[in-house]
This record gives C-alpha cells, sequence and structure tokens, in this order.
C-alpha cells in the first residue's frame, strides 16, 4: 500500500502526459459548437472524463492514506461531481476563469491575485490549474486552503428537504408539556 501511495503522484502525472487517453482524443469544449454532433460528443467527453476519475477515484481508495475518513467512498463520488461541474471546458483541471465563475457562482467573488494565490495552496504540479488529483487532497487532506473552505461551507448551506405532506398529530409529550403543567394551560 505504501508504495502504491507514493507513486500516485506519479501515476497521475503519467496519466496526464498520455495526450492519446484524455485531452487529445477530445475536443475542447469550446470547439463543439462548430460540430452538429456536439451533444452526441459532449456525452462521450463526459463518459471518458468520468471513467478517468473513477480511476483517480479508485487509486485513493485503494492507497490506504485516507482510509481515517467516514464513508470515503461517498465523499470521493461527491467531490467528483462537484469537480465535473465546475470543470467547464471538460480539459481534466480548473483553471483560473473556471475558478472564478465557480466562486462567483457561490457569491464568493474574488480577485485575480487572490484566484491565483488559491490555485497556488493547491498545485503541486505548478500548472496553475487545479487537476483531479490535487482537488482531493486539498479537500481530504487536513491543510485548510481557502478553496476547500468555500466548498465545504457550500455543502453545509445548502437546504434541506422540508418534509412533504401533511403534519402528524403531536401530543403533549411529543411538545415537552409535563402532564402536571398541562392542566396549568387549560
Amino acid at each position: 500500500r505504501a508504495a502504491s501511495c507514493t507513486s500516485l503522484k506519479q501515476w497521475y502525472q503519467r496519466r496526464v502526459r498520455d495526450t492519446n487517453y484524455f485531452i487529445q482524443s477530445n475536443l475542447r469544449y469550446s470547439e463543439m459548437s462548430a460540430d452538429y454532433q456536439g451533444g452526441k460528443r459532449h456525452g462521450q467527453i463526459l463518459a471518458r472524463q468520468e471513467a478517468f476519475l473513477d480511476e483517480i477515484n479508485a487509486q485513493f481508495l485503494s492507497c490506504g492514506t485516507y482510509d481515517e475518513e467516514d464513508d470515503l467512498e461517498g465523499k470521493l463520488a461527491q467531490y467528483k461531481a462537484q469537480f465535473i461541474r465546475f470543470d467547464l471546458d471538460k480539459s481534466g483541471d480548473i483553471d483560473l476563469m473556471e475558478l472564478k465563475m465557480m466562486l462567483e457562482k457561490l457569491e464568493q467573488p474574488k480577485t485575480h491575485m487572490e484566484l491565483k494565490k488559491m490555485i497556488a495552496q493547491v498545485d503541486t504540479t505548478n500548472s496553475g490549474t487545479i487537476n483531479y488529483s490535487e482537488f482531493l487532497v486539498m479537500m481530504l487532506g487536513g491543510k485548510n486552503s481557502v478553496l476547500r473552505i468555500i466548498l465545504l461551507f457550500e455543502e453545509k448551506s445548502k437546504p434541506k428537504p422540508k418534509p412533504a405532506g401533511i403534519a402528524k398529530k403531536m401530543s403533549l409529550h411529543d411538545l415537552g408539556i409535563r402532564p402536571d403543567m398541562a392542566q396549568h394551560l387549560g
């Protein structure tokens, strides 16, 4: 397990460099507008990206570094969905403009310099972007980056579903009223 953890970064870098696997085999999102099969091609790009991210999730599960996390598989699935939602051009990285748009959607707009600092806190490959592996390390790691705090806040600020239908009939006991106090209500 320890060997697979140390090689996780190397494995990810090999996968990114393998241009035939992911990036070169896909058209960029902006190039699809001239293609009349854009919807179909967009679906193919999303499927490839999900498969790629699932491989990285499997590496994180087998690594053993994050075994103490509660419901690791659920968290990885949630983080994958977040990453896909914010990777607007489907390039496999969150760049400066995508980060800017993401934070504006979360009503947390930042300046250009703040965005660069946020990326620099997370970016271990010095690419100027946040790849999925770096995103997971940020979200699962103990280090509190500003971006992680904002994303965790977004999760917690989502409204809870309200119960549907007619409310059940409650007794005085359900309301926390003792029987001896009930006679005073009268």
